[in-house]
């Protein structure tokens, strides 16, 4: 896909949410976390997240109710809480014919559009995003800021599989770029659903996650003007960058 392609299928996605900040994007509609479980292939994991019926507090390693079993892979600052948009799901159940519930690979977030706005999804969030969660004028919200995308691994296979027996749906989500997004924490404090997610920092608004996955999956090689814009993006986590420059042009 050319960057044309690319710049095209975002643009008007994008526009809506090009206004002055801070701007109300959102609703929480739920917060979820898991425990670590007896799992596939003889191992532990936590991706099966239930609803939180409380408010939760957060701190720079995520939710302080959710674990993580793979703490190499899954966790830690740079991917403290997952977002996950619902519309994932319909995509999968359509392309698959099943029906995948909504918090069965991982997330901890999920929200709804309000005022007339596109969904929260790939397309239209940025890499940089800072997200308040809470009234505008509360200091003391919970504030994230998106770092990188999540990259899907076997464990969707596995979690999926338990219920059929479509093969490697990991990879079909990753090639559809549509695996949701890990937050930095920025601001500690309580969460919970029903809270009005706010837009307050919007710094890379070129940055959308789905540029990203396609300039990275991209077979061609781009003008270094094209990728080093990516490049000096402070936040963004840096095995994304060392992929972003091998697909520098070199002439």
């Amino acid at each position: 896909m050319s960057i044309q392609s690319i710049e095209y299928s975002t643009q008007n996605n994008k526009a809506d949410f090009n206004q002055d900040l801070p701007l109300h994007i959102a609703n929480l509609t739920c917060v979820r976390a898991g425990k670590a479980m007896p799992f596939a292939r003889e191992q532990m994991s936590a991706i099966d997240k239930a609803p939180i019926k409380a408010p939760v507090a957060i701190n720079f390693m995520g939710l302080t109710t959710d674990e993580q079993a793979d703490r190499r892979h899954h966790g830690g600052p740079l991917k403290a809480v997952h977002q996950l948009p619902p519309a994932s799901y319909e995509k999968i159940n359509a392309e698959f014919n099943l029906k995948v519930r909504i918090g069965t690979l991982g997330e901890n977030l999920t929200t709804e559009a309000v005022d007339g706005l596109p969904e929260m999804d790939e397309s239209i969030v940025c890499i940089g995003d800072v997200f308040q969660y809470s009234d505008i004028d509360n200091s003391n919200s919970v504030q994230l800021r998106i770092v990188q995308p999540r990259r899907p691994c076997y464990k969707i296979n596995d979690q999926i599989g338990q219920f059929t027996k479509v093969p490697n749906i990991a990879a079909w989500v990753s090639k559809q770029g549509i695996a949701g997004w890990y937050f930095q924490v920025v601001r500690d404090g309580m969460i919970d659903a029903d809270l009005p997610v706010y837009l307050i920092e919007r710094p890379y608004p070129f940055a959308t996650l789905e540029k990203l996955w396609q300039l990275s999956n991209a077979k061609e090689k781009f003008d270094a003007e094209v990728i080093e814009p990516w490049l000096a993006i402070e936040c963004l986590e840096d095995s994304w960058k060392t992929v972003l420059a091998k697909k520098i042009r070199k002439d």
